[in-house]
């Protein structure tokens, strides 16, 4: 069929500058090249019973002894100053570990059995560059740019699953196959019924449009009314406005509640670098807490309203922990040891997972950070091994390359694998 314009050229006229054509060309270009849309992603279709998995993505490095403080520690006062002091108690997990006191949903679900902090835990690579560390921590592998996909794309290959992103892009860590659709919300009015007609006629000989616009159809225009876009809208930047991050669990859970839908979530969080006045009751690390917990409640919620939270693990990791001192500025410099939450109703909760290595300063890594004990991909192992049924074999040899020998992990309840 031949067009009196170029539908792949911006400036090509009104018909194709629409709010579908702007979903329609991401479908496109993701169905093509896997370039796609950054703030939430989902993938998997298995069936009504198949489990499903979250990860959510902290970028920034954020504090894991801010986040759980080791108020047990004998250390942790002198090396923390006023950023071991909060206006309220912190939440009691353990004699050593609590909760920022902006946590209280994450509390609650460790105090109902279905959230366990793992602490002291990390990544193989050590240099402090947030670049660096988000593309290990997306990639899978030991060393930055060693892998060029990631390890969630390439577990999904290995279980036969596709993907979904819910944001402008897709994030490292889903790339690795060619057929992940991606979502994100928008402030625009919805096509026309007659603008929706003529793009099928247009694009009806075109297999990779035609393609497109059936997959735009189904992720925006025939989407359940709580999963329309309209209300949500994107800040500038491509970020979502503010509340914006609980609506986008709200459509995970949407997605991931389908009895055909998607198996696997990716959200993100950025913002959690901290290196001046962290401590402050109304600053971006204690709003940034309060949105995590606000997002993860909301996931819950969404979840469990479909009896799908029972199915559901949830991890939640950063690229990297911050320094044991406060520095100058009333903050944390970039450190290698944090702290991971792993949750849902198919997660051993309730409980501490750490060797925990103390916060002497003869016990730091180069007398700086909160020793790494745990590797984090032997988190992601266990719970893609037990959750989501990729085999070991893949796991050594595609997945997560080189984490073969690290120890496996007791994360799940039996009745989850």
């Amino acid at each position: 069929m031949s067009l009196p314009f170029d539908p792949l050229d911006p400036g090509a006229g009104p018909l194709l500058q629409s709010p579908l054509r702007r979903r329609l060309f991401t479908a496109a270009a993701v169905t093509g090249s896997l370039a796609a849309w950054p703030t939430l992603t989902l993938a998997g279709a298995a069936g009504p019973g198949a489990n499903r998995f979250v990860l959510v993505i902290l970028r920034g490095g954020m504090d894991g002894l801010g986040a759980a403080p080791a108020v047990g520690d004998p250390d942790f006062m002198p090396a923390r100053g006023p950023l071991g002091q909060f206006a309220t108690p912190a939440l009691r997990v353990d004699s050593t570990i609590s909760l920022h006191p902006s946590l209280v949903e994450l509390h609650a679900m460790v105090g109902r059995g279905e959230a366990a902090v793992v602490h002291a835990v990390g990544l193989p690579y050590r240099e402090r560059s947030h670049f660096d560390a988000q593309q290990v921590l997306e990639s899978g592998g030991t060393r930055p740019y060693e892998l060029s996909t990631g390890w969630l794309g390439r577990a999904l290959v290995a279980s036969g699953s596709k993907g979904i992103a819910l944001n402008t892009t897709v994030p490292l860590v889903l790339r690795g196959r060619a057929d992940v659709d991606t979502w994100a919300p928008s402030a625009l009015p919805d096509p026309s019924a007659d603008l929706v007609a003529r793009l099928e006629r247009m694009y009806a000989g075109d297999p990779t449009l035609a393609t497109a616009l059936e997959r735009a159809r189904r992720l925006h225009l025939d989407a359940p009314p709580t999963m329309q876009d309209g209300a949500m809208g994107m800040a500038a930047g491509n970020g979502p406005r503010p509340g914006g991050f609980v609506m986008l669990a709200q459509r995970a859970a949407d997605f991931l509640n389908q009895a055909n839908g998607p198996q696997v979530a990716v959200l993100e969080i950025g913002g959690w670098d901290s290196h001046v006045n962290q401590a402050l009751p109304n600053g971006a690390t204690s709003n940034n807490l309060r949105t995590l917990d606000a997002m993860l409640a909301a996931l819950r919620e969404g979840l469990q309203a479909s009896n799908t939270w029972s199915k559901t693990a949830v991890l939640v990791a950063t690229e990297f922990g911050r320094e044991v001192a406060i520095n100058g500025t009333q903050g944390t410099d970039h450190g290698s040891g944090g702290v991971a939450f792993v949750l849902g109703g198919a997660v051993k909760g309730g409980r501490v997972i750490a060797d925990w290595p103390g916060l002497a300063k003869n016990a730091r890594y180069e007398g700086r950070d909160l020793r790494i004990t745990t590797d984090l991909r032997a988190v992601q192992r266990a719970l893609l091994e037990g959750h989501l049924g990729v085999s070991r074999a893949a796991l050594d040899g595609s997945v997560l390359p080189g984490s073969a020998a690290l120890p496996r992990l007791d994360l799940l309840r039996s009745t989850s694998a």
